[in-house]
């Protein structure tokens, strides 16, 4: 599509681009259905080019199109997102089959929205009148205080597929490891507990759940910053937002609730990890879609494979991005047992998923941790579990914070 004489002949305010704009046939479709002729499409080479040339001043947003063959050299699509973002012009990530970490790589490096490809029904509509929408006001910093530093946190809710897998254990330390990690690096690090009806976040750290927690999920659409933040509770240098001290329906939460609840927490936190409900819920469409990472935990178990299917067939149906979830095999057999190995790699082949981390079992010091209150550094360092925690953690940290610096950030 030839983008100078479209320009001459009708005025572009969008382009795609892409290493190869027909090979995204349904997005063609939804930008001429959008925008008419008033659009065009570029690689990555002439895109690059004509982001910083004058005639890219009149654009109201690219939409920048990736695949998993993009994944092998991400240099070109950077270089993109970079030139718009110098240009002042917002970014639409349209991405299919792409990794969690590419994904996440791209997003951080300023694309205002995201779409997965194949599009679903009016996503990109819905994406365009977003990045239209006016930015909220900046946030008020806390009474008497200076200026506060507003932040562009990473998301992961972690969900587990069955009860019992070790979902809110994994959140705790997740977040207690991150928290140590960022001790005297400026980073800071939340744990959300959305279970309004079961969650045992506080349980874990021996914390309260005071009645604050009730008021703030009750009339999230007047919340601040200071009320945000006067509802959380410390854990050294993790802040924690318990689940309520009374049992409450989910539905008391709407969708756009909890894009307020996880954009507020975003904009504090640089690690937001989001304690998710196992019942599928109206706002867990919500969860995924914001999601950096979500990760999902299993057990070795018919229950565990069962509901994992359910939970892979919803995500197609209701045309989610499955490329955010990150499957975590808890109580994983021991690296010397070849049998228990074989049966991992058989439960992975037949649910079509990539069993990308295995945790081994921790045994009884994990329960015990637990019942006391405390993460399992504090009680079992040299627990296998806990340095397998340790791992990933530090993985998730470097990776953002080489970002963040790359970006000249901390």
């Amino acid at each position: 599509m030839g983008l100078r004489k479209t320009e001459e002949e009708v005025g572009i305010t969008a382009c795609v681009i892409a290493r190869d704009v027909k090979a995204f046939d349904l997005l063609i479709e939804d930008m001429e259905a959008e925008l008419g002729p008033a659009w065009g499409g570029l690689n990555f080479e002439d895109g690059i080019a004509f982001l910083s040339s004058p005639l890219a001043r009149e654009l109201e947003f690219v939409t920048v199109a990736v695949d998993r063959t993009d994944e092998e050299n991400l240099e070109p699509v950077i270089k993109v997102i970079k030139a718009a973002e110098s240009a002042g012009i917002k970014v639409i990530l349209v991405a299919h089959d792409l990794s969690p970490v590419a994904l996440h790589q791209l997003l951080r490096l300023g694309a205002a929205d995201f779409a997965p490809y194949p599009l679903p029904e009016g996503a990109l509509h819905e994406a365009i009148e977003r990045i239209r929408t006016p930015a909220p006001a900046p946030l008020a910093p806390v009474k008497g205080g200076g200026a506060e530093t507003v932040r562009d946190g990473v998301i992961m809710p972690v969900y587990g597929l069955a009860g019992g897998v070790g979902a809110t254990t994994f959140a705790v330390n997740l977040g207690w490891e991150l928290s140590r990690l960022s001790t005297g690096e400026g980073y800071k690090t939340c744990i959300l507990d959305l279970d309004l009806q079961m969650g045992s976040v506080s349980t874990y750290l021996d914390l309260p759940r005071r009645e604050a927690i009730f008021e703030l999920l009750s009339d999230i659409g007047s919340m601040d910053r200071e009320a945000f933040m006067s509802a959380l509770q410390p854990f050294n240098e993790m802040q924690v937002l318990t689940a309520p001290a009374e049992s409450l329906p989910y539905e008391m939460l709407t969708s756009e609730d909890v894009i307020a609840l996880l954009d507020m927490a975003k904009s504090q936190f640089d690690f937001v990890i989001v304690d998710v409900p196992k019942t599928l819920i109206q706002w867990s469409e919500v969860l995924i879609n914001r999601a950096d990472i979500y990760f999902a935990l299993i057990e070795m178990d018919m229950r565990s494979a069962q509901n994992a299917l359910r939970f892979i067939r919803t995500l197609k149906a209701e045309d989610l991005p499955m490329e955010k979830v990150k499957y975590i095999l808890n109580r994983a057999p021991k690296f010397t047992d070849l049998s228990g190995r074989s049966r991992v790699k058989r439960l992975a082949e037949n649910l079509n998923i990539e069993l990308e981390i295995l945790l081994p079992d921790g045994g009884k010091a994990v329960v015990d941790s637990c019942d006391q209150g405390l993460p399992l550094a504090e009680t079992a360092a040299k627990n296998p579990l806990r340095k397998d925690m340790m791992k990933l953690a530090k993985s998730i940290f470097d990776l953002v914070t080489s970002q963040a610096e790359a970006k000249g950030g901390k």
